[in-house]
């Protein structure tokens, strides 16, 4: 299998414009195996109700016949069960569960459907790929910005981006490289599948479901088409100075050297979008000064501008010898959303036994510097270490009603059972750019 997909992906390397007519057979009983031993184990069931220990009891039997049904196409995809997640700004964000067999084929797919989109994704795109992720995406901040000629950043969002995509202008950028029949009748199943909610069947005329493993690579590559490619080939020799894109699935982020380049890119950005349907969100997409070559403050004016990204503040800032570079810090609303979380867990385990909760808390302080360990942001992490320690006390202080737990008491109790320290788990993203 992976000699197959080696080759598959030496041919879409050599030209970008071959379209592959056969590459369903590479959907092996073998390759739906390697995709179900992929798959979390404890991720929520579709509307089937199958889970993965109740499918992996008869796995020998149901992988062959679930390959049996794709080769003879009586293989359905079932809808998706629709549950809302909550956000930082207090609303809600729907994600579409789909069924565990949906998932495996799905699985399959997108590792065939890889080897010929991974030589054609461009440099700038960092999200849902193979030995990339968002530290990346963020260690690219610091070397585009802090070595170039750059002093404007255009901060971009797009609206309900999942749900926006047009699903014909999709599947004609699939259709570029995808020629198999088979795996475009998949790929539309997957997107028309239609979402249960409340016990009804919802048909929608848009999106590729979030939630689905075969979304985030749907995802890129509409954005491949529409922006990467466009913004790289398009725009950037029309520009009078330097330009940059970094982008980590919907969210990005364009640099410029000049203001009016800056300028005219954002006003046409918009119409671009909207030949395809999609809205850059108002209050989230905005124009900074922001570089070493941003013009400088006045005295009289505000704090020099941030931009967020990826879950991160980014501050400009200089450094000991005095070159411009970028500091970080946790965004407000994810350490405000990591504290709340601690602050619910504590009040309903305050009951369990103090090792127990030391462990859960541990796991859950090592998960967050493991994401937000970076340089330059100890700060944020200490703090959030410091409200973890007051939030612990508080709620084994409430736990018998009568009897107090004085400080002094639980500091002797967290010598026995310490919370994790903060700790810095990203090296520095190299000269230049520390971010």
């Amino acid at each position: 299998m992976s000699t197959a997909l080696s080759r598959l992906s030496e041919l879409a390397k050599a030209d970008k414009t071959t379209r592959f007519l056969s590459i369903a057979h590479l959907v092996t009983p073998a390759a739906l195996m390697t995709a179900f031993e992929g798959l979390r184990k404890d991720a929520s069931a579709g509307v089937d109700e199958v889970s993965y220990q109740e499918y992996e009891q008869d796995v020998w039997r149901n992988i062959p016949t679930l390959h049996e049904r794709l080769v003879s196409r009586r293989y359905r995809a079932q809808p998706l069960r629709r549950v809302y997640i909550p956000k930082e700004n207090g609303k809600e964000r729907p994600i579409s569960i789909p069924a565990l067999e949906d998932k495996i084929v799905q699985k399959a797919t997108v590792t065939v459907l890889n080897a010929i989109y991974e030589p054609d994704f461009l440099p700038c795109s960092y999200g849902f790929r193979p030995s990339l992720g968002a530290h990346d995406a963020l260690n690219a901040i610091g070397r585009t910005i802090c070595s170039g000629p750059i002093a404007y950043v255009l901060e971009a969002d797009i609206q309900s981006y999942f749900d926006a995509i047009v699903r014909d202008q999709l599947m004609e950028f699939v259709e570029r490289r995808i020629g198999d029949s088979s795996i475009l009748r998949l790929i539309r199943k997957w997107i028309h599948a239609g979402v249960i909610e409340d016990g009804r069947l919802l048909v929608t005329e848009t999106g590729t479901g979030q939630g689905q493993v075969i979304s985030p690579l749907l995802a890129n590559i509409y954005l491949h088409y529409v922006l990467d490619e466009w913004f790289e080939h398009e725009v950037k020799p029309r520009l009078r100075g330097k330009a940059a894109e970094i982008r980590y699935a919907d969210d990005f982020i364009l640099c410029f050297q000049y203001r009016e380049d800056a300028e005219r890119v954002q006003g046409v950005l918009a119409k671009r979008f909207a030949k395809y349907g999609l809205t850059l969100h108002p209050e989230k997409t905005r124009l900074l000064a922001f570089g070493p070559s941003a013009p400088p403050t006045s005295p009289d004016a505000p704090k020099p501008a941030t931009f967020d990204f990826l879950g991160f503040t980014h501050i400009g800032a200089r450094s000991r010898r005095g070159k411009f570079t970028i500091h970080v810090r946790t965004m407000r609303k994810r350490l405000r959303r990591s504290v709340k979380a601690a602050a619910q867990w504590c009040q309903r385990h305050r009951h369990d036994p103090v090792e127990s909760q030391a462990a859960a808390l541990n796991a859950k302080l090592r998960g967050h510097y493991q994401y937000y360990g970076r340089p330059t942001n100890y700060r944020s992490l200490r703090r959030l270490y410091r409200l973890a320690c007051r939030l612990w006390h508080k709620w084994l202080n409430r736990r018998t009603r009568g009897k107090r737990l004085p400080w002094h008491t639980f500091l002797q109790l967290l010598k026995r059972n310490p919370l994790l320290l903060p700790r810095i788990c990203h090296a520095w993203a190299g000269s230049g750019s520390p971010a």
